[in-house]
């Protein structure tokens, strides 16, 4: 079941690198973040296996501005073994055009399988969109986080809050042509990219296309194994949150 409701995000930080795929020796970060980035943000706040976020807009706040910096980065990739990478045999230094004072709001609903809100109905603790959005909103307001957001890249970290009536597009329209929106993986967790066409952000918003966030509804989304420990400690802490709604 999709949430009527909208939930908004307010992130802000110093630099921002969204990079493009199609541009593989420098990294070249797209003029805004991509909806792919937006899930991770609301993803490192509130993340629950019961539902998932459906992304609906973007919107920009403070103008578009592009600097370079020189990054060091490893040439090679880690195998499927994870064996370790010797990092100063492998270290490089890459140009990236990365953005600058970066400010978004993120819009978008929480999404809930239907058999799941009507096999727990009646059970102690039901399922239902609105606890997930509470949740998400208290979360938020406590500065709450299971792991740093980010804009693209570990170092560059966002901060988070509610948005304030302060808080209006900016007055821009960008064209940017091709966009990444996510990966979608299918039922034996084969990853395929989703792009869209046309895209432009337009009076300071960018438009989220509504079918490329229904397919990403069934994306199987294969998670890494975690420990035992990690897994018992989430639960306690969600068991913690629900008693409070």
């Amino acid at each position: 079941m999709l949430d009527k409701e909208i939930v908004r995000l307010k992130v802000t930080g110093d630099f921002a690198c969204f990079t493009r795929p199609d541009l593989k020796v420098e990294r070249m970060s797209y003029p805004c973040m991509t909806p792919s980035a937006a899930r991770g943000i609301l993803e490192s706040i509130l993340w629950k296996p019961e539902f998932q976020w459906f992304i609906r807009k973007i919107i920009i706040l403070n103008p578009i501005k592009f600097t370079s910096i020189k990054r060091n980065e490893i040439s090679k990739k880690q195998n499927p073994k994870g064996e370790p990478i010797d990092i100063t045999e492998n270290r490089v230094q890459r140009n990236s055009i990365v953005l600058k004072d970066v400010g978004y709001i993120i819009e978008a609903s929480v999404n809930v399988n239907e058999t799941l809100i009507e096999k727990t109905k009646n059970s102690e603790h039901p399922i239902t969109v609105k606890k997930y959005r509470t949740m998400f909103e208290r979360r938020v307001k406590k500065g709450q986080c299971w792991h740093q957001p980010c804009f693209g890249t570990r170092e560059f970290a966002a901060d988070f809050s509610l948005p304030t009536e302060h808080d209006v597009p900016l007055d821009v329209t960008y064209p940017i042509g091709s966009m990444f929106y996510d990966m979608f993986y299918d039922d034996k967790g084969k990853a395929t990219p989703v792009f869209f066409y046309d895209v432009a952000i337009v009076n300071g918003v960018l438009e989220c296309p509504e079918d490329n966030a229904i397919k990403m509804l069934s994306s199987t989304h294969i998670q890494p194994k975690v420990s035992d420990d990690y897994n018992r400690v989430v639960y306690e802490q969600y068991k913690e949150e629900e008693a409070e709604l």
